[in-house]
């Protein structure tokens, strides 16, 4: 029975300190990268507030 190495992790999201996130977080992986599974889906979510009247 393979034992579920994501039970330890952490679900919380992180960033590397100083990392600049909008720069970071926009890059498209490589052709490589993808073929090699180093890449995270990133999901951004954007609070675009209006003035009620």
């Amino acid at each position: 029975m393979k034992k579920d190495s994501r039970k330890n992790q952490n679900n919380e999201a992180t960033l590397a300190p100083g990392m600049d996130d909008t720069e970071e977080l926009n890059q498209e992986a490589t052709n490589q990268e993808i073929e090699n599974g180093e890449y995270t889906e990133v999901n951004v979510l954007s609070n675009d507030e209006v003035d009620p009247i």
